[in-house]
Formats: structure tokens, C-alpha cells, sequence
């Protein structure tokens, strides 16, 4: 039986207002957003420079919170957490792929993907199981011991989503994940994204310029000058 609950967006934004002090001026980048996504959506976010895109990926993320109005997502409401409070909430929710990637080039895949689970009460061997799955799901098993100097761009960025699926989070913020990235591994990292979202239920929100990355996502929201001034389906 479904409760009203669960008929409630998973991320919803209300009357959010966002600026940044530049000086004396402040420069308005929301001045009331409103947003909802529910839960196993795939929802891509194109604009150009200056739109807002990283702004709302930072609120969404807990990095930033709004000056004004709601941002919930799930049971947590991230606008009355503070900023330690808000570390810890991403820490154990969501987890974040990059368009650089972000590996640390001292370590290998293995110890790159193992380094949210330390954060967990977790033995070394659960952890080393938990790694190895997710290198299986992203087709990188046998790879462990690989620094990134080794992989390709698209191997990379494999790796920095096995480090961002590895504890599991029902949420993943994809910011401009194939920017980096030939079409080809573009489009198989983007594959991998979709197979999460598919197969695994995981909620997708990715900013993009690509519009073929775009038409992966089941939405495609289109931000421009602190406003959401079109929305539909990538595959309309």
C-alpha cells in the first residue's frame, strides 16, 4: 500500500533564493527556484555559463544551502542544517562524479574507490568486497592495482563512479561527467549511468552541455538566468 508519503517528491526545492556578496553588491543567482524530483529519476540539467547549474549542484550536494525557502531531500531537510551537519549527511547519501575525475594519483583504483567506506564502521575485508563488486559492475574487475596514470579518460572516470556507487547512496550528482571524455567513452560511461538508474534504482542528476548526454536521462530541465524556462522528456 502506498502512504502520501511516499507520493512526495524525493528532492524538492521551495521558494529558494541564492546570492553571493561580490563587494558592496549581491549578486542574485535563485530568487525563488522551485524543483521536484521524485525517487529512480534520471533528470539531466542543461544551461549556459552562468545559469546556475553549480549553484544548485552545490545546495543539492549540502556544499552550499539557500538564503531562503526549502531544500529537502528525502526526510532531510538540508536547509536548516549546518555546514557540519550537511558534511555528514552527503558523506552517508549521495555520492558525486566529476568531470576530472578527482583520483588521487598516489593511490590505485582499489584504494581510490575504498576511501568513502572509511568513513564506515566496516572491516578491511568488507571493504575490500564491497570495492571489487563495484569494479565488476563498472567492467574494471582485475584492475585494482591500476593508478590512474595507466587508464584511459574513460577508464577513469569508471573508476570515480565505482568511488561514488561503492557505499551505496540513493542519490548521484553527475557533474558534467563526459566533459572530459572521447564520444565513445562518453557514451559508455553514460550507458553506465543509465544501467544504474535502470537497474539499480539509483536517482541521477546530472548537469551536462552535451545534449546527447541529455537525451539519456528520462527529463531534461533547462536552466537559464536562475529560472527552469523549459522542461521535458530527452526523448521527446
Amino acid at each position: 500500500m502506498t502512504s502520501s508519503a511516499d507520493k512526495e517528491p524525493y528532492i524538492a526545492l521551495s521558494g529558494v533564493k541564492k546570492g553571493y556578496k561580490i563587494g558592496p553588491e549581491t549578486i542574485s543567482i535563485f530568487s525563488n527556484l522551485d524543483l521536484a524530483i521524485a525517487r529512480g529519476e534520471f533528470v539531466a540539467i542543461m544551461g549556459p555559463s552562468g545559469s546556475g547549474k553549480s549553484t544548485l549542484l552545490n545546495m543539492l550536494s549540502g556544499i552550499d544551502r539557500p538564503d531562503h525557502g526549502r531544500l529537502r531531500i528525502g526526510v532531510s531537510n538540508l536547509d536548516q542544517m549546518g555546514e557540519a551537519a550537511r558534511s555528514s549527511w552527503r558523506a552517508h547519501n549521495m555520492g558525486i562524479v566529476f568531470q576530472f575525475y578527482n583520483l588521487l594519483p598516489m593511490l590505485n583504483a582499489a584504494e581510490n574507490i575504498e576511501l568513502p567506506l572509511l568513513l564506515k564502521p566496516l572491516s578491511s575485508r568488507e571493504r575490500r568486497l564491497r570495492v571489487d563488486k563495484v569494479l565488476d559492475l563498472v567492467g574494471l574487475a582485475g584492475r585494482q592495482k591500476q593508478y590512474p596514470k595507466l587508464m584511459s579518460g574513460g577508464q577513469q572516470q569508471r573508476v570515480g563512479i565505482a568511488r561514488a556507487i561503492v557505499a551505496d547512496p540513493a542519490l548521484l550528482l553527475c557533474d558534467e561527467p563526459t566533459g572530459d571524455l572521447d564520444r565513445q567513452s562518453a557514451d559508455e560511461v553514460l550507458e553506465m549511468l543509465r544501467f544504474l538508474n535502470a537497474e539499480l534504482g539509483k536517482t541521477i542528476i546530472m548537469v551536462t552541455h552535451d545534449p546527447q548526454a541529455a537525451s539519456y536521462a528520462g527529463r531534461t530541465l533547462h536552466l537559464d538566468k536562475g529560472t527552469f524556462i523549459e522542461q521535458g522528456r530527452a526523448d521527446a
